[in-house]
């Protein structure tokens, strides 16, 4: 049964930083796409850092390039994403996902082939 479970989300001011984790089970992460997508209210959610497999293929949408960091921890099965300098902009629920597939990084941040998402955790940026 595969199971992502997201934490680290809260509330800091601009500027700060907040490192998100994201723990899969089921399935081996090494092997098949991982992201992260983040949904503000009344916008659409988006994505906004991907991996490829454990070739260390990454995607970031342009608004966190330079400032947010994805990584793979293969040890624990997870991943992290390392939040630098935030505005209020990032805030939002974000959700861990997966597609249990070989998938480029790009494209798997498209989200049109998301299977499995985590429950989310929410991140508060204040100005």
């Amino acid at each position: 049964q595969v199971q992502l479970v997201e934490s680290g989300g809260g509330l800091v001011q601009s500027g700060e930083s907040l490192k998100l984790s994201c723990v899969a089970s089921g399935f081996d992460l090494d092997y098949y796409a991982i992201g992260w997508f983040r949904q503000a209210p009344g916008k659409e959610r988006e994505g906004v850092a991907c991996l490829s497999t454990s070739d260390g293929e990454s995607y970031y949408t342009d608004s966190v390039k330079d400032r947010f960091i994805m990584s793979r921890d293969h040890g624990k099965n997870a991943v992290y994403l390392e939040m630098n300098s935030l505005k209020p902009e990032d805030a939002g629920v974000y959700y861990c996902a997966t597609n249990v597939k070989f998938m480029p990084a790009e494209l798997f941040c498209s989200g049109h082939t998301i299977r499995y998402w985590g429950q989310g955790t929410q991140v508060t940026v204040s100005s």
